[in-house]
């Protein structure tokens, strides 16, 4: 069975939205929704995730959090193995509680 590059897009992004969401919470501004592309070298995939963060917050935390739950997601609901995430920082917001 072969997965559209759609499908993988779909469920990293709502994966990586989910997380990021949640550093949000109780800001008052907000960045943009994640950017995703794939790449399907041989039967693995490649995820690069954009995502603009809030600051101050752990941007290292928030980073791993996003491919460690996109890598998860994508394999979980796929079964094709995810042989990288790489997640992109690419703006940060500042502004807002915290």
């Amino acid at each position: 069975m072969r997965v559209a590059d759609r499908v993988y897009e779909r469920i990293a992004g709502q994966a990586a939205r989910e997380v990021v969401a949640e550093a949000w919470v109780g800001r008052s501004v907000k960045g943009e929704p994640p950017k995703v592309s794939v790449a399907r070298p041989g039967s693995t995939v490649t995820v690069r995730v954009a995502v603009e963060l809030p600051f101050p917050a752990d941007l290292a935390g928030l980073a791993r959090r996003v491919r460690d739950r996109v890598a998860a997601q994508v394999s979980g609901l796929t079964g094709t193995k995810v042989s990288e995430v790489v997640v992109v920082v690419e703006k940060l917001v500042a502004g807002g509680a915290w």
